[in-house]
């Protein structure tokens, strides 16, 4: 009643008087829907999904249109990948950027992802794709959520982005460099544009396949020709390290994710990631998604919002406590010789490298 009647401060008498006319003879307790959270225990009374929606999104006015917002209802995104991921899908949800949402991981919720994803100890050993499936629809019970759980592979990529009339929208933040190259690959034949967040300096890929299929992958810095098979097929870090630096731009990835790098099987585990840099870059690809998906021009490119270079920060060149280095000049060398092999992907300049 308040969001209809903008014009006027309604008094406690007048919201019972305009509630009661709208509701006629329909009882409070029948009026909208009930839904149930089983994973709470929980049943909550709310309006239907017209009136819902109506409401939730009243103050996105008028920075997205009711006629935007409606366009948007009508679409689908897909994400694979949820740390990230996560933060991507619950914008995507908050802003209602879609209808439907897509969202793949295979993996499940461990205490080291706190760092990151927005969850509870108590979720621990749950599903990924359970953890954000349930978080938006406790948001909004009406958006539609399909859970890939097991992850993406060359035998439901296609399941994912076609079924159903298909997704209009692919958001790529997964750890796998053979899935990162299978995606584009069914993206580019399909015509579906990619965006992607790597959390380091604010990196924002976007890559408009439903313009141009024509496109190379990932701005032409990785080989046409390296197979998904042969990707799956490498199994160290030592090993993967020539084909993931040439796509992330090592040249300008931040110094302290480039002395990660090396640490990665020696130290740690795998690349760094923090809170900060996470959730900014969903709420970018959200952005960027709606913009996007209503027709707003957005080129192939990438960009960086870099929070060190916009506020004027200086960063020392090593991190302000020592590494523990493990990774012996011998396998150094190693690494550079791989680097430098392998045609068409160029050597790490030797400085850099050292």
């Amino acid at each position: 009643m308040k969001l209809r009647h903008p014009e006027s401060k309604l008094t406690e008498e007048a919201y019972q008087h305009l509630t009661a006319a709208h509701l006629g003879d329909v009882h409070p307790d029948v009026y909208g829907v009930w839904v149930y959270y089983p994973w709470r225990k929980t049943l909550v009374h709310l309006l239907d999904e017209a009136e819902f929606t109506e409401v939730r999104t009243i103050r996105n006015r008028y920075k997205i249109t009711a006629a935007e917002q409606a366009a948007l209802a009508g679409k689908k995104i897909g994400v694979i990948g949820l740390s990230v991921g996560q933060s991507v899908s619950l914008a995507l949800a908050l802003e209602r950027v879609a209808g439907e949402i897509r969202i793949a991981d295979f993996d499940h919720l461990e205490l080291g992802n706190l760092n990151r994803i927005r969850a509870g100890v108590h979720q621990l050993g749950v599903r990924k794709t359970a953890v954000v499936a349930r978080e938006i629809a406790e948001i909004d019970p009406f958006l539609k959520v399909t859970c890939f759980e097991q992850g993406i592979d060359k035998d439901n990529i296609d399941d994912f982005l076609l079924s159903d009339g298909g997704i209009d929208l692919l958001v790529e933040e997964c750890d796998d460099v053979a899935v990162k190259i299978l995606a584009r690959q069914h993206c580019r034949r399909h015509g579906i544009p990619v965006l992607m967040d790597t959390s380091d300096r604010g990196m924002i890929d976007v890559e408009r396949f439903d313009l141009d299929r024509n496109l190379p992958l990932l701005h032409g810095k990785i080989s046409e020709d390296i197979s998904y098979d042969f990707l799956r097929s490498l199994q160290t870090s030592e090993d993967k390290l020539p084909y993931i630096t040439p796509f992330s731009g090592v040249e300008s990835l931040s110094t302290r994710m480039k002395a990660s790098a090396m640490e990665v099987g020696q130290t740690i585990t795998t690349w760094p990631q923090l809170a900060s840099d996470v959730i900014m870059g969903g709420a970018v690809i959200c952005n960027l998604a709606r913009r996007l998906l209503l027709g707003i021009p957005l080129e192939s490119q990438r960009k960086w919002i870099d929070l060190d270079e916009i506020f004027g920060i200086r960063q020392a060149d090593g991190a302000s406590g020592k590494l523990e280095p493990r990774l012996s000049r011998e396998a150094v060398e190693k690494v550079g010789q791989l680097l430098g092999s392998r045609e068409p992907l160029s050597p790490l300049p030797k400085a850099l490298l050292e």
